[in-house]
């Protein structure tokens, strides 16, 4: 299932919403203001974000923003106690996929989680054909690949990164985030072995490996695939 974090300041409703996400077969994280929400979006990676508007620190508003001018494509469901059409208007010019007001019922929401998820593509389409992945053909299923002169040698590391960026199509990825969902902090990678891997993989799939068009470096923060 999906990987929700939830940014609230109301701990009650924090928890009652984790409850019912867990119970759904979603795993679930909390941040109680904007800017731990913001930092645990850049550095890990979720399938969806639940953001109230009025937070310590930096507001739902700012945070939407922020994400969305690094070039992080998060689905984010916006929370306000506000009923005002200016602010749903605000949210989704900033970059929400949804908007939903308090007081609301956990079955709504959970049917707008449901259906924006729906939007984006997990694993499992990964696993049903091949991927156009620059110059290559990616079987994910039975970790293959191949370019017009034939078959493609990869490493299981390099499969991994690549599905990984398909499944973050168009997000900014951070290093430790790879390091943390490829590697394992208990491997104890550094940035550099991502660094090497990157440049070993824009090798087999950019057409031009001096200025890559689809594993594209954003400085200060880590890496973005495109098609």
């Amino acid at each position: 299932m999906s990987r929700i974090l939830i940014i609230e300041d109301e701990k009650e409703m924090a928890a009652g919403l984790k409850d019912n996400f867990e119970f759904e077969g979603h795993t679930v994280d909390i941040a109680e203001d904007g800017e731990a929400g913001l930092q645990k979006v850049l550095d890990e990676n979720y399938h969806l974000v639940i953001l109230d508007v009025m937070l310590p620190k930096k507001s739902g508003f700012d945070v939407c923003k922020e994400l969305r001018s690094r070039g992080n494509t998060t689905p984010i469901i916006m929370l306000t106690a506000r009923g005002e059409e200016v602010d749903k208007i605000l949210g989704l010019e900033f970059g929400a996929d949804d908007y939903i007001t308090k007081p609301f019922s956990v079955r709504e929401l959970l049917a707008r989680v449901k259906a924006v998820l729906r939007r984006y593509p997990g694993e499992e389409v990964l696993q049903e054909k091949t991927q156009k992945m620059g110059k290559i053909e990616v079987d994910f299923k039975h970790y293959t690949a191949f370019d017009n002169d034939g078959p493609v040698d990869l490493t299981h590391k390099e499969f991994e990164i690549l599905k990984y960026f398909l499944e973050h199509e168009g997000q900014t990825i951070s290093r430790d985030a790879l390091i943390n969902e490829v590697w394992g902090y208990e491997a104890y990678p550094t940035s550099r072995t991502v660094d090497n891997h990157i440049l070993k993989l824009r090798k087999k799939i950019e057409p031009d490996q001096t200025h890559p068009r689809h594993i594209l470096t954003v400085h200060g923060i880590g890496y973005k695939y495109v098609k």
